[in-house]
């Protein structure tokens, strides 16, 4: 089964040896996002809240680029290195999806990349 590479310019660039995503068949793996802005590639600033809406334009702008929408996402992983944000997440995810949501599961992690306090990646089905 042929591979694509998906890269777009409205979301952060790679910042290690990784693809934004990858379509293999009709399924899509999207690679984890942090806040990153994709302009500057500098950290969003704000609370917690700012932050995971900025994932979440990340992974839909990665998800439009290879055909798809967070409508298509069948399994999103949420990291979070303090937990208490999870309720958060919660309230902004309802604003990026509706039902039925996809599977998901959320990881509290010690630290992740340039001190985000968030990171989510995603598998999108696209269908035949």
């Amino acid at each position: 089964m042929a591979r694509e590479i998906i890269r777009t310019d409205q979301a952060p660039q790679a910042i290690g040896t990784y693809s934004q995503a990858v379509k293999s068949g009709s399924t899509v793996y999207l690679s984890g996002q942090i806040p990153l802005l994709p302009e500057s590639m500098e950290m969003e600033e704000g609370d917690i809240e700012l932050q995971i809406r900025r994932v979440f334009d990340n992974l839909q702008a990665v998800a439009r680029a290879a055909g798809g929408e967070l409508a298509d996402v069948v399994k999103l992983n949420v990291f979070l290195t303090d937990l208490a944000h999870f309720p958060v997440v919660n309230q902004v995810m309802a604003d990026y999806f509706s039902e039925p949501y996809p599977a998901r599961a959320a990881i509290g992690v010690a630290a992740l990349p340039k001190g985000a306090e968030v990171e989510m990646d995603a598998v999108m089905e696209l269908g035949e």
